[in-house]
């Protein structure tokens, strides 16, 4: 099965190119290189360009016939969503369209969709379930739940099944330090944290007056090699059942900013440094996946669960690109 990767020099797609190679799939990976790392592409073959140019797209459709698609281009930081709301409207909903246009032209009728725990917004509740309501609180939540209800019409419409992943907090790197996450600018915690035991200036807390056990937020994280597992087994299921659907990709476990920091000291043992900076606009005290729906129907569970798993994983990776 040939599966056409958008986004694939990612910091997920990677992994997932590599996953789908592993398991006997071939890949075919679309990126532009204006996130993504032309050597974090360890198998397969790289077409670069943009998603939203429909005739490069078209072209490397009808070069490699793609089975399926897993569609993790788009532009990805809430604050820059917020800051220009317009790059991300043209950006991830144009590419998405274009994307759907070729597949429909092309009759490929499987994706998996790399959404984002963004659509919901604010809790309501604690765990978040898939039921729970999805009413985003900014332009990049916006953009996944505008193509999450795209696919449900396009399911209608046209037969085009697809399987959306709400990811809440991606972390870690592979097992062996060959890929790992690697954003300029670096906004996610761990990574950050890791800097700062390298002796690269103090990681800023924003906020210690949450309603927590600590004051500090909490968050879910589960491990890259966890979530591109999910995307081979929501394919699977895919393939299966003919079903579209959509599925929270969690722990259900959480930890605060300063569990993070104490545990990255533990495994580092190295001094963390860390300022406290004020709480930033639109962060909920506490975000944990109900991952029930996804062990239940997909047959899949986080098996690297542990903050400590997750946090030597991504360390060695940061040695191995610092030295």
């Amino acid at each position: 099965m040939k599966v056409l990767v958008t986004g694939g020099a990612g910091y997920i797609g990677s992994h997932a190119v590599r996953a789908l190679a592993e398991c006997g799939r071939y890949p075919v990976t679309v990126d532009n290189l204006s996130e993504g790392h032309r050597e974090a592409v360890l198998t397969g073959e790289l077409e670069v360009g943009e998603l939203s140019d429909e005739a490069f797209l078209g072209e490397v459709f009808d070069r490699h016939l793609p089975d399926a698609v897993m569609h993790f281009a788009s532009r990805c930081y809430v604050g820059e969503s917020v800051e220009n709301p317009r790059r991300y409207y043209e950006e991830n909903l144009i590419g998405a369209l274009t994307l759907l246009k070729v597949m429909l032209q092309r009759r490929v009728r499987l994706l998996i969709f790399s959404s984002s725990c963004a659509t919901y917004g604010n809790p309501v509740r604690i765990p978040m379930g898939e039921d729970h309501p999805q009413d985003p609180v900014n332009p990049y939540g916006e953009t996944k739940y505008f193509i999450e209800r795209m696919l449900r019409w396009y399911d209608r419409a046209y037969g085009l099944r697809s399987i959306s992943l709400r990811y809440f907090n991606a972390a870690g790197a592979s097992f062996d330090g060959r890929i790992g996450e690697a954003h300029e600018p670096e906004t996610h915690l761990i990574p950050l944290v890791l800097r700062a035991a390298l002796g690269k200036g103090p990681v800023k807390v924003f906020g210690e007056d949450y309603e927590t056990p600590d004051g500090t937020c909490i968050r879910d994280y589960i491990h890259v090699v966890d979530l591109v597992a999910a995307h081979l087994r929501a394919l699977e299921w895919l393939q299966e059942t003919g079903r579209s659907g959509a599925f929270n990709l969690g722990t259900g476990r959480g930890y605060s900013v300063k569990e993070v920091i104490r545990t990255a000291e533990t495994v580092t043992g190295r001094r963390v440094p860390w300022v406290s900076a004020p709480r930033r606009p639109g962060d909920p005290p506490v975000l944990v996946a109900d991952p029930s729906v996804s062990a239940q129907v997909l047959g899949w569970r986080a098996e690297h669960k542990s903050l400590e798993t997750i946090i030597e994983t991504a360390w060695t990776w940061e040695q191995i690109r610092n030295y």
